[in-house]
């Protein structure tokens, strides 16, 4: 008597088919429980602050527990002339900063300036602003923050000769 029979041609597919089947399965879930470790960072651009960098220094809280504190110096802030900016982060580990200026209603090429660090969460640079013919100026300036988990842009608004 036979306690085991051969396995059908038939039913060795069959177990082939499931055991490709679970080790795709498996895969599959590995894959989604890794991929959101391995993503690249993602980028974010937060609100545009309703302060004025031209009145003075301006803070804002930053998404978790981080704050911003910027500042651009001479202020009203002119055109053409050289300007001193400073970003202070606190309970942020950035690994750099940059400022991007840009014209609201127009164009004015790019002006991106790199801020260099000075102390740990301290970052300080000079740049200058491109003058406009038609007489006010419009601006958003976005602090760039590399961190981590990727960009987050801080922008800001401010208008130059009026």
């Amino acid at each position: 008597m036979l306690l085991f029979r051969p396995a059908s041609t038939l039913e060795k597919r069959t177990r082939t088919h499931l055991l490709l089947g679970l080790a795709l399965a498996s895969l599959l879930g590995l894959g989604l429980w890794l991929g959101p470790q391995r993503l690249p960072p993602r980028d974010q651009t937060l609100p545009v602050s309703t302060c004025d960098l031209n009145r003075g220094a301006c803070s804002v809280r930053l998404p978790g527990k981080g704050v911003l504190q910027v500042e651009i110096a001479p202020r009203p802030i002119p055109v053409l002339k050289p300007l001193q900016i400073q970003a202070r982060l606190g309970g942020l580990a950035a690994t750099g900063v940059q400022v991007d200026f840009s014209g609201v209603e127009m164009d004015m090429g790019f002006n991106q300036i790199r801020l260099k660090p000075t102390a740990p969460g301290q970052f300080a640079g000079q740049g200058n602003l491109p003058i406009c013919v038609t007489g006010a100026m419009n601006w958003q300036v976005s602090f760039l923050i590399e961190a981590p988990g990727g960009t987050l842009a801080v922008p800001f608004r401010f208008t130059t000769g009026n």
